[in-house]
């Protein structure tokens, strides 16, 4: 993901006993341009690949290689909490 730009999806399910809603949301994420080294640090240290994407953009990597994102922050992190909030009250 070195200096790419990639979409993270997470799609949410709510059910209740009347009816059930599904919907997704969508984050664009940048990475800057890493060093073999930065990504070597990244993967000795971070555990990526229990990470949905190998990466944690709450950690260390996110704090230095993630330059851009359009969207939810949360939702890189697995669940979109104010899109989820705003699907509840709907309900």
């Amino acid at each position: 993901m070195s200096g790419k730009t990639h979409e993270v999806f997470t799609g949410v399910c709510l059910t209740t006993t009347e009816k059930q809603h599904s919907f997704f949301a969508r984050t664009e994420v940048r990475f800057s341009i890493l060093s073999e080294e930065e990504i070597a640090y990244y993967v000795d240290h971070f555990h990526p690949m229990d990470k949905a994407g190998a990466y944690g953009v709450q950690e260390w990597i996110g704090y230095i290689g993630v330059e851009y994102i359009s969207g939810s922050y949360y939702n890189i992190m697995g669940l979109p909490v104010q899109r989820l909030y705003k699907e509840l009250c709907k309900l």
